[in-house]
């Protein structure tokens, strides 16, 4: 097993601790150097339609500790929200959201 497929894996798996949408299931993709998570809009606040949409980018810094981004929709762009020393950090705040920034 590759360290990326790590990765993908303790993502996915944090993310069942997530505070917002439990009852929905994201899925974890590739993108670029980092990972994708998308989910289906449950709130319908971004898609009508209640289809999958983007919820957050995590991507490692060559210099060691990890970006998160939000998906700004309305821009259609990805924007820098917060960074961390580790995955495990990143993702507790990804999962806490505190600003709902991700699970809208």
């Amino acid at each position: 097993m590759t360290v990326l497929t790590l990765d993908a894996a303790r993502i996915a798996k944090a993310l069942h601790a997530r505070a917002r949408y439990k009852y929905v299931h994201p899925r974890v993709l590739r993108e670029g150097q980092g990972w994708k998570v998308v989910s289906p809009n449950c709130s319908r606040n971004i898609d009508p339609q209640g289809g999958e949409i983007d919820i957050a980018w995590l991507v490692p810094r060559d210099e060691g500790g990890w970006q998160l981004y939000a998906r700004d929709h309305r821009q259609g762009c990805w924007r820098h929200k917060h960074d961390a020393p580790s995955l495990t950090a990143l993702l507790a705040h990804l999962c806490a959201d505190p600003h709902r920034e991700y699970w809208q």
